[in-house]
């Protein structure tokens, strides 16, 4: 190519970086402001996305995944937009630094999510039942979320509802939740179907693996789309880093 053409495709490619970080950076901004929403006021969130917030995201804290993951695209967004409009070989090599170790984050928690299905149960129940024992019937907002959990997904605690012996909630009103008894009776089964009433006492846990395995080509599909997304961002900005040294 002419010198006059390679300069034409690097600042195509320059032009393009900016407005997909520009994109990026956007986004994340949202997800940010979503997340100290849902963390300020947690019940009008559950209020607009009652039923598809009674997912997997119901068994962390949904704000502080999102304020997490929208402060990470800020960052990226602007490492790319930046570096790339004031063609900063620094700010480059570090929007590359950064995507690749969110890359190689993913690949290793894809690995363990499929290889350690038990070891991760143990972590959430490491984790999560203690939560429950501690903050359910204390923080209003984590009590909503889990009775909307509980109620749409019809589960009860993360392994069932001995997750809730010990509690504050249990201590409190010596009951467990109204989402695991039937109307006007105290007493629960230890079976795993159906109840008569129509409740089950078989954990979230379980329930929200089955769901995931369900919609398992989906979430492949993104999750695909999404680590190509990092290559083709990583050689962007490489090839971007590599040709500000022949300019």
């Amino acid at each position: 190519l002419s010198p006059g053409a390679k300069m034409g495709c690097f600042t195509f490619i320059k032009v393009m970086m900016i407005l997909f970080n520009l994109a990026i950076f956007l986004s994340g901004g949202t997800l940010l402001g979503v997340g100290i929403w849902v963390k300020v006021d947690g019940e009008s969130f559950l209020k607009i996305f009652g039923t598809l917030s009674s997912s997997i995201l119901q068994v962390v804290n949904v704000a502080y995944l999102l304020i997490v993951i929208g402060a990470i695209l800020v960052v990226i967004g602007f490492l790319g937009c930046y570096g790339a409009q004031k063609e900063s070989k620094c700010l480059l090599m570090m929007f590359f630094s950064v995507v690749l170790i969110i890359f190689i984050a993913e690949v290793a928690a894809a690995v363990v999510a499929l290889v350690f299905t038990g070891l991760a149960e143990t972590l959430l129940t490491g984790l999560v039942t203690p939560l429950l024992k501690e903050k359910y019937g204390v923080d209003e907002a984590f009590t909503q979320i889990w009775n909307v959990t509980m109620t749409e997904v019809h589960c009860c605690g993360l392994n069932n509802y001995t997750d809730f012996n010990n509690s504050y909630f249990y201590d409190t009103h010596h009951s467990y939740p109204r989402q695991m008894l039937c109307p006007g009776s105290w007493a629960i089964t230890t079976s795993c179907h159906p109840h008569p009433c129509g409740c089950l006492v078989q954990g979230c846990f379980k329930q929200i693996l089955e769901e995931i395995r369900t919609n398992a080509a989906v979430a492949g599909g993104v999750a695909a789309g999404i680590a190509a997304l990092e290559i083709a961002a990583m050689a962007v900005s490489m090839y971007l880093y590599c040709r500000l040294d022949e300019k």
